[in-house]
């Protein structure tokens, strides 16, 4: 087995890694659930090396996620469902009937994409999907019978909070203005507050994921996307403890036998260099 820029033998290599007498015994006993969070965690592991604008690990990233489709389509296709080629053909299907204006006929690329369009592709799409499941036997609605439900689960719980919240806002339910969220922020500060006070732990775990689902509803508000600034606030803390970190080591320090007296000074100093 060598290696090759054909994705067919990616394909290859994945089945032979699942062949049960012969292939990686680890491999042979992973299912779609046991796969699930590495399949996550090379998407983000993606997004790292973008962050950084390392190339090189960016190239290796989107191998190894995409070693997770090829996963996911081999498990499938042993228990007789689809095939990589259908994953393929469905994501190939779905970007050419999403966009006539590039690849319909030339009246629809003239016509650009309409307003409206995209919308009403989807909901064909949708309808398409429920009946195909319906010829399968099986619960035509897929995500749930729910409005929301169609939110997915696995998502980040900040990007939930925030798609949850733009779903239900095109019914309307939904504030006005930024400026009320944020006596809603402080109600919710309050509650927790009384939580705290009577040393209730499921109040207090409820309380602070109140106070978390405000916060996402005023950054939706303010334009602000609440992933992106905690990230780059992760970011923040982590550059200035580093120099707190160097400043100790200067000095002779450690951070393990500094007081938090001296680690609070170079942390001013650090907002001040930055």
């Amino acid at each position: 087995m060598k290696p090759s820029k054909d994705i067919s033998r990616l394909i290859e290599i994945m089945a032979a890694l699942r062949v049960p007498e012969t292939g990686c015994p680890w491999d042979v006993e992973q299912d779609f659930s046991s796969i699930a969070p590495y399949t996550i965690e090379e998407a983000y592991e993606v997004a790292d090396a973008i962050a950084r604008g390392d190339l090189d690990d960016l190239r290796d990233e989107l191998g190894d996620l995409l070693l997770q489709v090829v996963y996911h389509a081999q498990m499938a296709e042993e228990a007789g469902e689809f095939a990589f080629g259908d994953v393929v053909q469905a994501i190939t299907t779905k970007m050419i009937r999403r966009h006539p204006h590039v690849f319909g006929d030339d009246e629809a690329r003239s016509a650009g994409m309409a307003k409206g369009m995209w919308e009403k592709i989807k909901a064909e799409e949708k309808a398409e999907k429920r009946n195909a499941r319906l010829a399968r036997g099986h619960d035509p609605e897929d995500h749930g019978k729910g409005f929301l439900d169609s939110v997915p689960v696995a998502l980040p719980a900040l990007t939930r909070a925030l798609k949850l919240q733009e779903k239900a806002a095109r019914v309307g339910f939904d504030w006005s203005e930024a400026t009320p969220i944020l006596d809603k922020i402080e109600e919710e500060i309050g509650e927790l507050r009384q939580a705290l006070a009577k040393g209730d732990t499921a109040s207090i775990k409820d309380e602070f994921g109140d106070m978390l689902f405000a916060v996402v509803n005023l950054g939706r508000h303010l334009k602000v996307d609440s992933e992106a600034a905690l990230s780059g606030t992760n970011e923040k803390f982590r550059s200035r403890f580093h120099y707190v970190e160097q400043a100790l080591e200067a000095s002779g320090n450690t951070l393990e036998k500094a007081a938090l007296d001296e680690m609070e000074a170079l942390w001013q100093q650090a907002k001040s260099a930055k």
